[in-house]
């Protein structure tokens, strides 16, 4: 039997979550981690309506002008993580694991596939049959994107992560070639089932600890 790893945590933040916030976040955490405090800290928020570009650029995958987005209430934020421009806001659910890959598998790819599989093996709990697609990380319901993965990796600790649509509003995407993809859609939980944000969030968590075979104990705060 796998021996499941005992110091990992998660912390849930309530409300809505501005990007620069969530970046302090995942620096406490990744503190915490690199002292020795926790292996791996899951936090699980919704960000405030905003476009991340990644390493990979992808400006000139925004379509709108920025006073156009700022009305819209969309900040643009350029982030570190890997890949090209997302979207985030209300009705995503967004995980960053802060992880210690040396506890666990230093593997990038391992990685990546397990943070699909969380995904993928959560919408299965909906009767929604997601999948990967060959080229495009994230988890895929058909030929529509349902969850993006962009991950930040330095000495093996893991920051970034995750987002999960449950019930986000899908006019946003309009903005963006989401991920600089052209080609296909974006898909969300509630366009196969009645979704509740709080519910999936409880699955990811469960579905994160088997997929990792870790056990989360919860942080109140990360100070």
């Amino acid at each position: 039997m796998k021996e499941i790893q005992t110091n990992c945590h998660y912390v849930v933040i309530d409300g809505l979550t501005g990007y620069a916030e969530g970046l302090e976040l995942q620096q406490k955490a990744k503190e915490l981690v690199k002292g020795g405090a926790s292996d791996c800290i899951l936090i699980l928020l919704e960000h405030r309506p905003v476009f991340s570009i990644g390493k990979a650029g992808g400006g000139e995958n925004i379509l709108m002008s920025e006073p156009f987005l700022k009305e819209k209430g969309i900040d643009i934020f350029q982030s570190d993580r890997g890949g090209n421009v997302t979207y985030h806001g209300p009705g995503q659910l967004v995980g960053y694991p802060i992880m210690n890959l040396k506890k666990f598998k230093t593997d990038v790819h391992w990685y990546f596939f397990q943070l699909e599989q969380v995904i993928i093996d959560t919408l299965r709990e909906s009767a929604v049959e997601g999948g990967r697609k060959e080229k495009y990380p994230g988890a895929w319901v058909g030929d529509r994107k349902i969850a993006a993965v962009g991950v930040h990796i330095s000495r093996w600790i893991t920051s970034h992560g995750f987002s999960y649509n449950v019930n986000v509003n899908k006019e946003h995407f309009r903005y963006i070639n989401p991920c600089g993809i052209t080609e296909f859609g974006i898909a969300s939980l509630d366009d196969f089932v009645q979704a509740d944000l709080r519910r999936e969030r409880t699955r990811i968590k469960g579905n994160f600890q088997r997929v990792f075979g870790v056990e989360l104990k919860e942080l109140k705060t990360l100070d």
